[in-house]
This record gives C-alpha cells, sequence and structure tokens, in this order.
C-alpha cells in the first residue's frame, strides 16, 4: 500500500509534535529536577524546589497531555481521519 501525500503530511506533522513534546517533558522531567535544589526561597510556605518537582511537573504533564490531544484532534479533521462522534 503507498502512502499518499496527505498521508505523509499527517506523519511528518505527528512526528514533529511529539518530539517537541518529548523535548518538554525531558526539560521539566530531568532539568528542572536537577538544578531545583539550587532555587532556595520560599513559595506558598513550601521550598520553590519541592513545590516545582511534586506540583509544577505535574501540571506542565496535564498540559502537555491536553495540548496533545487538541492538536491531534485536529490534525484529524484536517486530513480526514477524525473518529465520527
Amino acid at each position: 500500500m503507498q502512502l499518499t501525500e496527505s498521508h505523509r503530511q499527517y506523519w511528518r506533522k505527528n512526528l514533529n509534535i511529539t518530539a517537541v513534546l518529548l523535548a518538554i517533558w525531558f526539560v521539566v522531567t530531568f532539568v528542572v529536577g536537577y538544578f531545583a535544589r539550587d532555587l532556595n526561597f520560599t513559595f506558598f510556605g513550601w521550598p520553590f524546589s519541592w513545590w516545582m518537582g511534586a506540583q509544577g511537573a505535574l501540571v506542565i504533564y496535564c498540559l502537555i497531555i491536553a495540548f496533545y490531544a487538541s492538536y491531534m484532534g485536529k490534525l484529524d479533521e484536517e486530513h480526514g481521519v477524525a473518529e465520527e462522534k
């Protein structure tokens, strides 16, 4: 089965957004976590490093998921592969 140009564009966009979101995930998980202990100030009564590790990362993960779902829904409609509602 040959892929059409539309299929190639769909997968290219899908792989690009996945790579960008994985890069954001990596930075939030490893880079910010590694340097968080150097952030020595209080934020809402807790050390900022704890806040960033325990709360901030989870918020970013949820935003990544929501953005990906929204983006892929629009991409599916754009390329005619959306599910019936």
